[in-house]
Formats: structure tokens, C-alpha cells, sequence
């Protein structure tokens, strides 16, 4: 089964961007790359082939996954209740620990950054804040051990 990829609509686009670019752009200056190599001869001693053709299974292999992210994606809607957290909500958590207030949104596998504030709703945090509403204590078990914010 094939599972299905939540996306907000910005990130739709970006993913959506990034693979026109590289099938664009990238596959041919890889090509042109990989061509050049070729044409110096020998190409079994050649550390410039051998990088040229990991830098096509690299491209090739970011497409591939790009197309399959593409092909399953759900895109995020904002509906429901505006004060329970869900996909594509915007939530200011305090850890209740020491005090520290971060800002994260709810994504998607695809989009989770969290250096960048976006957080999977896969990950240990995001699941435990879905469907909790403002204000709501909840404990995390977190890799550093139990969270309470």
C-alpha cells in the first residue's frame, strides 16, 4: 500500500519546482558533465566519469522520489475547529520544563524541517499535539525522555 504524502500548498509548489528543475536543468548539465567525461578517453580510471555518473544516479534518484511523493500527495485544507491542532496548524509550544516558547507548523513527512519551525506530524511531538486544543498540558516522550508542554 502506498502511502500518502500530506503536503501544504506551498510545499506542493516547492516540490513541484525542485522537480522541474531537475529534470530541466540538472539532468541536462549532469548529461553534458557525464558527455564531457566520456570524451577524455578511458573511462575506467576516470574520477571524473565516476563523479559525473554519481551525480546522475543522485539526480535521477531525487526525481524518482519527487514523482512518487507527487503521485500520493494529499494537500493540507485549513478546516476545522481554529483552536485544535491539526495539519497546517501554526502552534507556539512552552516547554513547561525550563520555560522555552518555540513556533512550529504541523507538516507533512515530506516538508518537516524542524531547524526551520516545521515539524512531522509523524514525529513525537507533532503526534502528541494533534486534536489537543490552546492551552492543553501534554506530555511528549521524547529521545531526551519526557517533555511536558
Amino acid at each position: 500500500m502506498v502511502e500518502q504524502e500530506y503536503l501544504t500548498p506551498e510545499g506542493l509548489k516547492k516540490l513541484e519546482e525542485e522537480l522541474e528543475y531537475l529534470k530541466t536543468v540538472q539532468r541536462a548539465e549532469v548529461a553534458e558533465w557525464l558527455h564531457n567525461a566520456m570524451a577524455e578517453g578511458e573511462v575506467e580510471e576516470n574520477p571524473e566519469y565516476e563523479d559525473a555518473k554519481n551525480e546522475q544516479a543522485s539526480v535521477e534518484g531525487r526525481i524518482l522520489e519527487l514523482e512518487t511523493i507527487l503521485a500520493n500527495a494529499v494537500v493540507i485544507e485549513n478546516k476545522g475547529p481554529a483552536n485544535e491542532v491539526r495539519l497546517g496548524s501554526r502552534v507556539t509550544i512552552v516547554d513547561l520544563g525550563i520555560g522555552d516558547k518555540e513556533q512550529y507548523m504541523i507538516v507533512g513527512s515530506a516538508e518537516a524541517d524542524p531547524m526551520n519551525g516545521r515539524i512531522s506530524h509523524e514525529s513525537p511531538v507533532g503526534r502528541t499535539l494533534l486534536s489537543h486544543k490552546v492551552n492543553d498540558v501534554v506530555e511528549v516522550q521524547a529521545p531526551q525522555g519526557q517533555l511536558k508542554f
